[in-house]
């Protein structure tokens, strides 16, 4: 058999298994892609160059068995592989973190930014860091800066030491356990946050392989602004004068502007619209 016939045998029994997804793929047939080429120790982004290829028997079963592991345990293929990845940039994950996907990684690799910042700008907090990987790409972003990696969770950061290290960046990311903004005073130039922020409505909507993150991570409250609130209230005082805030807010946009109604927020273009990340000035914040 070859590996594109697996690929959409793959692809099918997903599809009818109607798994979600999220997770690096939006759709059956690459999330099959990636169960394939991963297990076959392949790169991800060279399925034509290998499509032809003939697959022993051993070959295939291994992949089927992978992927009914992902359609039985509904948990997220990066939690399978132990990989994600985001802006082409690989990651170490595991249960402890949930899988990255924020879409700020985008507004890093394409300097969207850089607009807000200047050449004082030397310290970055990624707050709420999971796995590290925001953390990783800002200092990859602005090589002249040095970034704390914060979390709640000494489970996540024992995973994001990994990344940290794997990257080779432990002279410029120091990672440091804080409730919020708790265990830091800044002040700081940049504040990358990807918080926790499914409202209670959504948390009950999950789909399964959502589910299999810690709750922890995403559970923002009721209307999914309980970290945000505590976050815009402390954040004045750990910023420069000329420093911004980047928040990732996912779909919660209505429930934001319902929170914070006077807060002069600039929404940020993403792949996924403007309705998902907001830059908001110290000003902005300390205005409110």
């Amino acid at each position: 058999m070859k590996l594109i016939a697996l690929v959409e045998e793959l692809a099918a029994q997903l599809e009818a298994a109607e798994v979600s997804f999220g997770h690096g793929t939006t759709n059956a047939f690459d999330e099959a892609v990636w169960l394939v080429l991963w297990h076959l120790g392949l790169p991800l982004d060279e399925l034509d160059a290998h499509a032809d290829r003939e697959l022993q028997a051993h070959e295939q079963q291994a992949a089927r068995e992978l992927l009914h592991r992902r359609i039985a345990t509904r948990r997220p293929a990066a939690y399978l592989t132990r990989e994600a990845w985001l802006q082409g940039v690989p990651f170490y994950v595991d249960e402890r973190a949930i899988v990255p996907r924020s879409f700020i990684a985008e507004l890093l690799a394409e300097g969207s930014i850089d607009a807000w910042l200047s050449d004082r700008t030397r310290k970055v907090l990624d707050l709420c860091t999971g796995n590290g990987s925001l953390a990783v790409l800002a200092a990859m972003a602005y090589p002249d800066v040095q970034v704390d990696a914060a979390d709640i969770s000494k489970d996540a950061l024992e995973v994001a030491r990994i990344n940290v290290d794997k990257h080779g960046l432990s002279d410029r990311v120091r990672l440091v356990q804080s409730d919020g903004l708790a265990a830091l005073p800044g002040p700081y130039d940049l504040i990358l946050c990807n918080p926790p922020y499914v409202s209670a409505a959504g948390m009950a909507a999950l789909p399964a392989e959502y589910r299999a993150e810690p709750q922890l991570a995403l559970a923002g409250g009721q209307d999914g602004m309980d970290f945000v609130r505590a976050l815009l209230r402390d954040a004045p005082s750990r910023m420069s004068p000329e420093a911004v805030l980047v928040l990732e807010i996912g779909n919660e946009r209505a429930h934001f502007e319902s929170a914070f109604p006077r807060l002069e927020a600039v929404w940020l273009e993403t792949s996924a619209g403007e309705d998902q990340v907001l830059l908001l000035t110290r000003e902005a914040i300390a205005g409110t």
